[in-house]
């Protein structure tokens, strides 16, 4: 018999973490934790209150599950101040209510499963943050599930029903009409010797166009919303058909959620579980709320359409009270701070920080004028 033995794997290196993604989601839990005693504190109905205010304190044991790692590897972290995203989320919520913020962590307890379920299954057996990211998983599901059940969006936060709201709509609006006429401004800037009344005659019609276009897009955005419903039933039924132990237990979260004891819960649920297709509509009422109205097309694209109008606004107004080269870089400056703040805004939606998202817009203006000015200059000598 031989003796000759294989060589055995070394033991992965514990010793060794990643400092930079284990910050992250220290700081990314201790902003939750900030945002839920925001949401509860905006929130009038006590026992929602209630909720959150638990919520809250699950996500300080979260903070300290990250701390402690941080610590036991000579990483402590700093005290902890909200960053610039969770300040604008908390000062949108104050704004606007519970029933802003609320859809918003909602989003967030689903990114977290997300990128708790991917760091758990690239963290190598034995290593630091694996088994602690699994645990995580599960506890920002059940957040999810929570939170899905007060907002009457079920127990999946993946499914996308909504068009984006209000706020989004004046957001992506305004910087879209910004950002087109900001270009045109500086191509016929580029393009004449004397801009001023080219400007002012340009920049309106790009400011209707502009407005006019994304009203437009707005409203066939928001019937084609249906098609999108359409698919998410669809794939509603073939959850039914193949996963109906997961579909109802689902449910009966969902009817946990609004009142219910867990036995007649898990009962009503199994009943109507008998029945496909009773089973498939009461999950597309209860979880995927199809069926409710939202904003109506007509006014969607009346929204749209104002916000790029106000947005498209901006680089010419400083033409219409000022003239030569003080209207010129009085309308690059305004033009510019608009886009950091409009940027900054977006990130509400992406979830990126405050100020990458606002230095990326700058940038994006910056690109767009320099473009507009040298292609302006360019055809003007043409012509």
């Amino acid at each position: 018999m031989s003796t000759t033995m294989e060589p055995r794997a070394a033991p992965p290196a514990t010793s060794e973490i990643d400092v930079h993604s284990f910050e992250h989601h220290w700081q990314d839990e201790a902003d939750a934790a900030y945002l839920y005693r925001i949401l509860a504190a905006a929130e009038p109905d006590p026992k929602k209150k209630d909720i959150y205010s638990r919520l809250a304190d699950v996500e300080d044991r979260h903070v300290v599950v990250w701390s402690d790692l941080l610590v036991k590897h000579g990483h402590p972290p700093a005290s902890f101040r909200p960053s610039g995203r969770a300040r604008l989320l908390a000062t949108f919520g104050k704004w606007f209510g519970p029933g802003f913020l609320l859809p918003m962590l909602l989003e967030e307890e689903g990114r977290e499963v997300k990128a708790y379920l991917d760091m758990h299954r690239e963290t190598p057996r034995g290593a630091p943050g694996g088994a602690e990211a699994l645990v995580l998983a599960r506890e920002s599901a059940d957040h999810a599930t929570t939170l899905g059940g007060i907002a009457g969006k079920g127990a999946e936060p993946w499914h996308r029903t909504a068009s984006g709201g209000f706020l989004r709509n004046v957001v992506y609006g305004f910087n879209d009409g910004l950002t087109a006429n900001f270009g045109l401004v500086a191509g016929v800037i580029g393009a004449t010797v004397n801009p001023h009344q080219a400007v002012v005659v340009a920049g309106m019609a790009g400011l209707i166009a502009d407005a006019l276009s994304m009203g437009s897009s707005g409203y066939l955005a928001s019937k084609s919303e249906r098609e999108v419903y359409d698919y998410e039933i669809s794939m509603e039924k073939t959850e039914v058909d193949l996963m109906p132990e997961i579909e109802r237990d689902e449910l009966a979260v969902v009817y946990e959620a609004k009142g219910m004891d867990r036995e007649s819960a898990h009962a009503l649920a199994t009943q109507i579980m008998a029945d496909p297709q009773l089973m498939l509509k009461e999950q597309v009422q209860e979880e995927l709320k199809i069926g409710e109205l939202g904003m109506s097309p007509l006014k969607e694209g009346w929204l749209t359409g104002l916000a790029t109008a106000f947005g498209a606004a901006i680089p010419v107004f400083p033409f219409l009270v000022w003239h030569g080269a003080t209207a010129i870089v009085i309308s690059f400056t305004i033009a510019m701070l608009s886009h950091f703040i409009v940027g900054a805004a977006r990130s509400v939606f992406t979830g990126r920080g405050v100020f990458r998202s606002g230095f990326d817009m700058f940038v994006v203006g910056m690109g767009v004028a320099l473009v507009g000015y040298f292609v302006g200059g360019w055809v003007g000598k043409l012509i």
